[in-house]
């Protein structure tokens, strides 16, 4: 036959969409694993065929369970495959100096890990690092996990918005050497992979400079890897753009406007504590009043403020510290995290003195932020004179403003808001579209509940046998109350949905 040059390049087309299509197939979650060796085989002679055909399957399978229409179902897989298939060209195709990891001394992640291993093989590494930080980082994740699924697959999962997403799945030979290079510019050490480890490190990204938190555990099947992004915009953030009302703003500012007494942020990990606590500081004069925080780690850098790092390691505590903190003539003091009894009595004795204390504990609630210091040790008398009010915080997904649509409300639900003086036709639920990454919310927004003390709260705590067994009865219930309370306004307000504060307060 003659030779045909229009043939030949169909033919080499047809041999590369084959070929990206296995590739595809490997990370595919419409194949089952099982069946993964099989479908390569086929993938490889049929191409996007039988990709294809999976996804109608899917679609099918997707539209009989949900009710919606069949067309509509694959109209939405069709749109995140290519939203996938975009995002990874994208990606591909950016520069790999566009994003740098370094360690705490500054040097580049390519100089630390990137010797004694083939260069071709270090490079590819080095670059997948950077894509998953990257990416993490343009999605406004909070945290990366890297787990081990079984003994060939590692997953990567992002925390957005407070719920985790899984993003990648890698081979396991591949993903340990993301994890040695991880640990690298940590100034961890890769050769231990059983006991757990901590580190730092930071990556630039343009004018950005963000901060790292890693930690490592050995896992079944591996060595699983937890990195913590500090909050680059916590240090810029006021009262009135956290999502409290008018009303919770006020009380805040007249509690920290006082010279002397502690204010308390409750609740538990990843509620936005500190990204509250740098709100008050902000709305403090930092001019005429010296402030001195001590944190661990320092998540944003607050113009003013002296900020003082906590190293277990070099035997530098919140106790240790803040002892000679109470030496350095300061008006506020900030402490990160209320841990434990020696943290707890010098905090509330500074508030004693003449300082404002700002402070963190982990804890459900204001009820079991009282609780929980009275198990610690603190005396009732000290407790009861030292604190000035008490905040319980969470944190709700907002809307996507692009997407939501109005809720469809049984009458039962209908009656009951009514009964509740709550306007339901403002009530809306999440959809899911390309803003929001299908997930129907972006952003999201603080619930609080605030705790004034106020002298007969003071007396009974004072009387805390009295006072402690009501509390563990009713105390948690009635903060749950007020949470949910304040959560339906931002319900009713169109802000979030009511199956969101379900999943946040209950």
């Amino acid at each position: 036959m003659p030779f045909n040059p229009i043939k030949l390049i169909l033919l080499v087309t047809w041999v590369y969409v084959c070929l990206y299509c296995v590739q595809r197939t490997q990370f595919s979650p419409l194949v089952p694993r099982r069946y993964k060796p099989a479908a390569y085989v086929v993938t490889l002679f049929t191409g996007p065929v039988l990709l294809g055909l999976l996804l109608v399957v899917n679609s099918v399978v997707k539209s009989l369970r949900s009710g919606a229409g069949i067309l509509e179902t694959l109209g939405q897989q069709v749109r995140e495959a290519a939203d996938g298939v975009r995002s990874t060209t994208s990606v591909r195709h950016k520069k790999h100096s566009v994003i740098r990891l370094l360690n705490s001394s500054g040097r580049n992640i390519k100089e630390i890990y990137g010797h004694g291993q083939r260069k071709r093989r270090g490079s590819h590494i080095l670059n997948l690092t950077e894509q998953i930080i990257g990416d993490a980082l343009d999605r406004k994740a909070s945290d990366i996990l890297i787990d081990p699924a079984d003994e060939a697959t590692y997953t990567v999962r992002l925390r957005i918005d407070g719920v985790i997403r899984t993003v990648k799945q890698l081979k396991t030979e591949t993903c340990k050497a993301v994890v040695n290079s991880i640990k690298a510019v940590s100034s961890m050490d890769i050769s231990e992979k059983r006991r757990p480890q901590d580190g730092a490190f930071i990556a630039k990204k343009g004018d950005l400079t963000v901060s790292f938190r890693v930690a490592s555990a050995g896992a079944l099947n591996g060595e699983k890897l937890s990195i913590r992004i500090l909050n680059q915009s916590a240090s810029t953030l006021v009262l009135a753009e956290t999502g409290f009302t008018r009303k919770q703003c006020d009380a805040i500012r007249k509690a920290i406007s006082k010279p002397s007494g502690m204010v308390l942020m409750c609740g538990p990990t990843s509620t936005g504590k500190t990204t509250t606590m740098y709100a008050m500081l902000n709305e403090i004069d930092l001019d005429t009043r010296n402030v001195i925080t001590v944190e661990d780690p320092i998540e944003g850098v607050l113009s003013g403020v002296s900020q003082i790092e906590i190293n277990p390691k070099a035997d530098i505590t919140f106790a240790k510290t803040l002892r000679s903190v109470l030496r350095q003539d300061p008006d506020v003091i900030c402490v990160g995290e209320i841990r434990d009894e020696e943290t707890a009595r010098i905090a509330l004795r500074a508030s004693q003195t003449g300082h404002l204390v700002l402070a963190t504990i982990h804890c459900d609630g204001n009820t079991a932020a009282l609780i929980r210091l009275m198990d610690l040790g603190v005396s009732a008398m000290l407790l009861s004179s030292g604190l000035s009010a008490l905040v319980s915080q969470r944190l709700l997904r907002k809307l996507c403003e692009h997407c939501k649509k109005p809720a469809q409300l049984t009458k039962g639900m209908i009656l009951e808001l009514r009964e509740k003086r709550i306007d339901h036709r403002h009530i809306f639920d999440p959809v899911g579209c390309e803003r929001c990454g299908g997930t129907g919310y972006s952003g999201r927004t603080a619930v609080c509940d605030i705790m004034t003390v106020t002298d007969e709260l003071r007396a009974d705590i004072a009387d805390n046998r009295a006072l402690t067994s009501e509390m563990r009865t009713k105390g948690a219930r009635k903060d749950r109350t007020n949470l949910r309370k304040e959560g339906m306004r931002k319900v009713a307000s169109g802000i979030t949905s009511l199956q969101e504060l379900k999943r946040v307060v209950g």
